[in-house]
C-alpha cells in the first residue's frame, strides 16, 4: 500500500497540509476532493517529492520514501502526473516518452512504450507530433504516459479533468479504471464528483488542508448533504 501518516506540507511558512492520513491499495482508486485552495495539488508535489515534507511520512509497502528525491520515489514505485497537463511542448510524442524512460533498461522502456501506445493510441497515431501542438485532452495523455513509463505501482493524478472536453474526460475516466483493473493503485484529484465517485473505492474531503471526511462513496451518494458540510 501508498500510506501517509500525519502528512503536514509548508509553503512559504504557511501550513498547507495539516496531519493528513490515508492510503492508496493497489488495484482501488483513493479520491481526493475539496475546494481551490484545500492542498490538493501540495500534497501530491509532496508525496511525489517535488515539495519539502514538513511532517509525517510516506511509505509504500512499508518502505519509507518521505522526503526523497523525484527519481527514487520513482524507482519505489510511485509516479505523479501534475496539475496542468504538463509536457515538454518543443520534444515530439515519441520524445516525451522516451525521456520519461531514461532511468529504464532499453528493453524496459521499449516494452513500457509499448504499454503507453496500447493504452493511449491516440499517442501512437501522433508520435512525431511536437507535443505543444496537442490539444489539451491529447497533452493530458501525453502527461499520463509519462508517469507510466515509470511501470509504476501507484499513480497520483492531479485534476484529470480539469478544462477538458467531456468525451476526453470519459476516455480517461475508462483509462484509469483499466489501470486499476491491472492492479494499479490510484489517488486522483478530481473536481468532478461525479467522476471521482464512479471510480473510487474511497474518498477523502480535504479543507484549509485537513482531512474533513474520509467515506466510502455508496454513503456519499446515499446522502450527498455529507459532501456538501465537508466542503463548506
Amino acid at each position: 500500500m501508498l500510506e501517509l501518516k500525519g502528512l503536514s506540507v509548508a509553503v512559504d511558512g504557511k501550513t498547507v497540509v495539516d496531519g493528513v492520513s490515508l492510503t492508496v491499495r493497489p488495484g482501488q482508486v483513493t479520491a481526493l476532493l475539496g475546494a481551490n485552495g484545500a492542498g490538493k495539488s501540495e500534497l501530491v508535489l509532496a508525496v511525489a517529492g517535488l515539495l519539502p515534507v514538513a511532517k509525517g511520512t510516506v511509505t509504500v509497502g512499508g518502505t519509507a520514501i518521505t522526503g526523497a528525491k523525484p527519481d527514487r520515489i520513482r524507482a519505489a514505485g510511485v509516479a505523479a502526473v501534475p496539475e496542468g497537463h504538463q509536457v515538454l511542448t518543443q520534444l515530439t510524442v515519441a520524445e516525451n516518452l522516451a525521456v520519461a524512460g531514461s532511468l529504464l533498461t532499453p528493453s524496459e522502456a521499449d516494452a513500457a512504450l509499448t504499454e503507453v501506445y496500447t493504452i493511449f493510441p491516440e499517442l501512437a497515431e501522433r508520435q512525431q507530433q511536437l507535443a505543444g501542438t496537442l490539444s489539451g485532452g491529447q497533452q493530458q495523455m501525453v502527461a499520463i504516459g509519462h508517469a507510466l513509463m515509470a511501470r509504476p505501482k501507484f499513480i497520483l493524478i492531479d485534476e484529470m479533468s480539469l478544462g477538458l472536453a467531456p468525451l476526453i474526460v470519459k476516455r480517461l475516466t475508462q483509462v484509469v479504471a483499466a489501470l486499476t483493473a491491472k492492479g494499479m493503485g490510484v489517488l486522483l484529484v478530481e473536481q468532478f464528483v461525479e467522476v471521482a465517485l464512479s471510480l473510487a473505492s474511497e474518498v477523502v474531503v480535504l479543507r484549509k488542508g485537513v482531512v474533513r471526511l474520509s467515506s466510502d462513496p455508496a454513503r456519499l451518494r446515499a446522502d450527498p448533504t455529507l459532501l456538501t458540510e465537508a466542503y463548506l
